[in-house]
């Protein structure tokens, strides 16, 4: 039988795909096995756990919303979980989204517009990068935390019609950080919004694990959170004031257009939100995780480039170079993804190790082991 790739209108993708695995750039599906993954975004640990509900049986929420939320997929789980979420980080309002992409690539079209400029970090994350172009609005890309390239954009734009700042608090491939209350007087001063992704640090930074915001004691106009990183389960948010969840509600076309999530899930997320507010010894013991594996990569002079945190970025530069080294790390027992082009600029191809809470010391220094043994300067 052929397949409908061969003839016809898609018979190019073979030649693409050939042309990814001859880059090695070419994306297939993991195959693990029984190897100590150490490249999820389960900070605390929590993703493994059933779904946290000890009520009664007869109270537990549908499994599904069964429509939109604007049509008939309206439950009061979500309308607890988002009061729970706005509690957490210190905003007014939030609105639930069925993933993170959803609620950027919804976002941003919904505030801005042709006659708008968006001043986006270099690195920011696919789905802000998306929620740019859909939104139609001039883009400025500026140099990855450069202050004084974001102020530059702003004072050249100051005729345009609104002004937005867009960031990731904590960035998914640097495991670095912007100066976010120097970026929060930027815009006061230029009146812009700021609006901060702070997908992978809520549950990881702050009192309670509210994020880097709430770290730096800097309130964002806008702040998008996730459900599947600390939180461990699916799905994500925006939050601020009563207004902007009004105006997402009505024109945030991820949200408008898709199915609510299960209202199961979202009675759980409400538990977890808690689980996350009281797990400060999780907190503790990712920090010492991280500062140990730090310490034992810096002994064997492995490129670290400034990051922070649970995400330990290890930039080799060269995509082949990546891929060799997730393969020997897989051989010997750790599952570490090698991210390459387009995710990363080219020439920065990385080993991209996270860490979680629940690491034991044993799996701590069998990673140490696999990584020692890859990353040695080969023999001449």
């Amino acid at each position: 039988m052929r397949s409908p790739s061969d003839v016809g209108g898609l018979s190019f993708l073979r030649a693409e795909l050939e042309a990814l695995e001859h880059g090695d750039l070419l994306r297939q599906r993991p195959k693990v096995g029984d190897a100590l993954v150490l490249c999820s975004n389960d900070y605390l640990g929590y993703a493994a756990d059933p779904l946290d509900d000890p009520r009664a049986p007869t109270v537990v929420p549908p499994s599904g919303a069964g429509a939109s939320r604007l049509v008939s997929g309206e439950h009061p789980a979500h309308v607890e979980l988002e009061r729970s979420l706005a509690r957490w980080v210190g905003l007014e309002a939030a609105l639930i989204f069925s993933s993170g992409y959803a609620a950027n690539v919804g976002l941003l079209p919904a505030l801005a517009g042709e006659a708008d400029v968006i001043v986006s970090d270099e690195l920011n994350h696919a789905s802000i990068i998306d929620g740019c172009r859909l939104s139609r609005a001039r883009v400025v890309v500026t140099p990855h935390l450069d202050l004084a390239a974001v102020e530059r954009a702003l004072a050249a734009n100051a005729t345009a019609r609104r002004r937005f700042v867009v960031t990731e608090s904590y960035f998914s491939m640097d495991g670095d950080a912007p100066p976010l209350a120097e970026l929060r007087s930027l815009c006061d001063a230029y009146g812009a919004a700021l609006i901060v992704d702070e997908a992978h640090a809520l549950g990881v930074f702050g009192a309670g694990g509210r994020g880097r915001c709430w770290l730096e004691g800097v309130v964002p106009d806008v702040l998008v959170g996730t459900l599947g990183k600390a939180i461990g389960l699916q799905g994500a948010f925006v939050a601020g004031s009563p207004d902007l969840e009004a105006w997402l509600w009505n024109r945030a076309r991820s949200f408008v257009f898709s199915t609510g999530i299960g209202p199961a899930l979202a009675a759980a997320a409400v538990l977890r939100v808690e689980r996350v507010l009281a797990d400060d010894l999780g907190r503790a013991r990712l920090d010492e995780l991280a500062s140990r594996l730090r310490s034992e990569l810096r002994s064997m002079h492995a490129p670290l480039h400034g990051s922070t945190g649970p995400i330990v970025p290890i930039v080799v530069g060269d995509a082949r170079r990546a891929v060799e080294l997730r393969e020997r790390l897989l051989a010997a027992g750790v599952y570490v993804q090698a991210i390459r082009p387009p995710t990363v600029p080219e020439g920065t191809s990385r080993l991209r190790v996270t860490l979680h809470a629940r690491l034991s010391d044993a799996e701590l220094e069998r990673a140490l082991g696999a990584l020692r043994l890859v990353l040695a300067p080969r023999h001449r």
